[in-house]
């Protein structure tokens, strides 16, 4: 029996006239997505992506793991494929059923006519579905309120589609319709939530880290080009920038007050990010701070550090505390990963007593006192830069 993907779209559905637009990109990232699982038909009409394996051998069970984490989609059905007559969807549609409902106790059906031509209207297509259902398994009783399976009937152009429930797609925007960024990626548990959440609209995430040997491990880098991977799952393939930081902050340690030292350093990370952002023609930074949550990261702090943008900064979890952000650590993959001991150049030199209430004029008037453009262009030209496959 023939199966098909629905995969229906979310916010999109809602735009203008650029529809086609958004609609070009999403078909374009499924395409890429499922490129080594074998050939598809893949169509849209009316807010759906139709997703058609053309060969027996594929899994598709694989294919659906791969289109929920697409951004773009708000659900997906896994649907059998019927003829648009009822002796069709009777007999074979209850075959399809089969192992939903032999192990349930309670359904209900829903119907969805989008071809006005089909004889039977959507009450009297539940109506007589379900009471087909009963004669089939008399075991099951009908519950509209809290059924154990809701089995629903779409009958649409060309074919009539029945499943058994829903599976909860990844939401938000296409990535790609909405620009690039770079993500200033940490090994904690904030950044990779952050450059998820901004791939979710649409943006095209690059990544950008800063090491410090010796003072950080090999350990450290490759645990942050895991999390790379792992968020790659959902935001395509990313450009990885590795930049050496060790000089720069070793001149801020022999330079500048101790209790400044984490204020001056990310200044400095930000105008380094600034002028790859740049080069790389990417149009935002994009950060994993929350408010207070450590001492760079009070009001204060952010005051002093996004005086040296000169491009828009994202802090998509700015105002959520560290459980919100850590659930979606863990629904994405990458809260084992971020907890691993291996210290980012974060960590390197932090003063017993940092400043929590740092003002802008003495800020710039202590990192003054060494020249630091010198080291940023050398930092800058010396960065290595790593691009991630997405892994899914």
């Amino acid at each position: 029996m023939k199966e098909i993907i629905l995969a229906k779209y979310g916010e999109i559905a809602l735009k203008g006239l650029n529809k086609s637009q958004f609609e070009a990109i999403l078909v374009k990232n499924v395409k890429r997505r499922l490129s080594d699982l074998g050939q598809f038909k893949i169509t849209r009409a009316q807010s759906i992506v139709f997703i058609e394996p053309l060969s027996e051998e594929t899994d598709i069970s694989d294919v659906i793991e791969r289109v929920r984490k697409t951004f773009g989609f708000s659900v997906l059905c896994r649907c059998g494929v019927f003829e648009k007559d009822y002796e069709d969807i009777k007999t074979n549609g209850l075959l399809y059923l089969e192992d939903e409902l032999s192990y349930a106790k309670t359904f209900k059906v829903e119907a969805k006519r989008s071809d006005k031509k089909f004889p039977m209207n959507s009450p009297a297509i539940c109506r007589e579905f379900g009471h087909d259902i009963m004669e089939k398994y008399p075991h099951l009783s009908v519950d509209v309120k809290n059924p154990d399976v809701v089995v629903t009937v779409e009958i649409r152009e060309t074919n009539a589609y029945i499943h058994a429930g829903v599976i909860q797609g990844a939401g938000g925007m296409p990535v790609g319709t909405s620009g690039q960024a770079l993500l200033l990626l940490s090994g904690g548990i904030d950044s990779p939530v952050a450059g998820y959440m901004m791939a979710k609209r649409g943006i095209h995430i690059n990544a950008i880290h800063y090491v410090s040997p010796p003072y950080t491990s090999d350990r450290a880098r490759q645990k942050v080009e895991r999390l790379c991977s792992k968020i790659s799952a959902y935001c395509g393939d990313i450009r990885f920038f590795c930049v050496p930081f060790t000089e720069i902050q070793e001149k801020i340690k022999d330079n500048c007050p101790e209790e400044l030292f984490t204020i001056i350093m990310r200044r400095i990370m930000m105008k380094i990010a600034q002028k790859i952002a740049e080069r790389e023609n990417l149009s935002a930074l994009i950060l994993g701070e929350s408010v207070g949550q450590v001492a760079s990261q009070t009001m204060g702090a952010i005051v002093c550090t996004d005086a040296v943008a000169k491009m828009p900064v994202f802090r998509p979890v700015i105002g959520m505390d560290k459980s919100e952000i850590v659930e979606i650590a863990r629904k994405i993959d990458t809260f084992d990963i971020s907890i691993e001991p291996y210290e980012d150049c974060c960590t390197v030199f932090t003063p017993k007593h940092p400043k929590t209430a740092p003002v802008l004029s003495e800020v710039e008037k202590a990192e003054a006192l060494f020249d630091f453009e010198p080291l940023i262009d050398k930092a800058v030209e010396e960065t290595e830069v790593k691009l991630f496959k997405a892994e899914f």
